[in-house]
């Protein structure tokens, strides 16, 4: 494995698993499209030219250019600070809430292709039934009922992606529960949690990981959506959902307003979806004899 990272001379080399995921059209088409947008946010307020806060009334739905390099809103704030920072808090929720769906899905996948029985078809069947309520509308009922902050709107949308996370794990552990491995560990004596994520997990991460990328997408989109029907977490600061809600207002005043958050949320999920399909080329143990 050590070979893998630096060569006999010392000098650094790049994993054999990294040149496959670059040189793979999909992920290189996604990263050059996501990497930029993923470093403007996290620099965030270092790097924008105005405080995103900050009105001015006379400059109200100024084109973009001057000043103003993308132009202002209705209140005449600047739209490339606010769509920059605007990204900060959509692309927080997006991988903190999968970071909440896979601590609960991966778990209960994994439980429940291992002991298979009662306990897989009690479990399954919950899934089946949070599957059933369309995904924004399952959203708008767990953030009703716990409230509109930030965490509320992450734990939401977390639970919302769980059984498709659960499903993927549950799959992928079913294919792997009767592998020599894992009859070994039953053998020695070990317990069920160390044959789950000691054993079974190490080799059941390549679908979790792709299924975990494309959630991200899902996840910022859902977010987006709930901001935009006012359930967010709300102003002062930006973000997408709520930028594009207060735009459809004055579309044909400035059409710069509505124009580049959403342009920001549409080129952020389509590349985490497109990464997510380059990652499922390379990782996909069902595509590795093509390649």
């Amino acid at each position: 494995m050590a070979a893998d990272v630096a060569s006999s001379d010392g000098r650094f080399a790049v994993p054999p698993i990294a040149v496959k995921l670059l040189s793979n059209p999909k992920v290189a088409v996604a990263l050059s499209v996501l990497t930029p947008i993923v470093i403007a946010v996290v620099l965030g307020e270092r790097i924008v030219p105005h405080d995103p806060l900050e009105t001015h009334v006379a400059s109200r739905f100024a084109d973009p250019g001057g000043e103003f390099l993308l132009g202002t809103d209705n209140l005449g704030r600047d739209l490339l600070s606010r769509t920059v920072i605007g990204g900060q808090k959509s692309l927080l929720l997006g991988f903190a809430a999968t970071g909440v769906s896979l601590s609960l899905g991966v778990p209960i996948g994994l439980f429940t292709g291992y002991v298979k029985g009662r306990a897989d078809e009690v479990l399954m069947r919950l899934m089946d039934v949070m599957m059933s309520i369309p995904v924004l509308l399952l959203g708008i009922l767990l953030v009703v009922s716990l409230g509109t902050s930030l965490v509320n709107v992450v734990l939401a949308v977390g639970v919302v992606f769980t059984p498709r996370i659960a499903r993927v794990t549950r799959s992928a552990t079913l294919a792997e529960s009767e592998e020599p491995y894992v009859l070994s560990a039953k053998a020695r004596g070990e317990s069920t949690a160390h044959i789950l994520f000691r054993e079974i997990l190490p080799n059941v991460t390549a679908p979790i990981v792709v299924e975990g990328s494309v959630r991200v997408g899902y996840a910022i989109l859902i977010g987006t959506s709930l901001s935009f029907l006012g359930l967010g977490s709300g102003p002062p600061h930006p973000d997408w959902g709520f930028m594009i809600s207060e735009a459809r207002l004055h579309m044909y005043t400035s059409p710069w307003y509505l124009l580049w958050p959403s342009v920001a949320l549409v080129s952020t999920i389509m590349s985490m979806n497109l990464l997510g399909d380059g990652l499922r080329d390379v990782l996909d143990p069902r595509t590795q004899g093509d390649r």
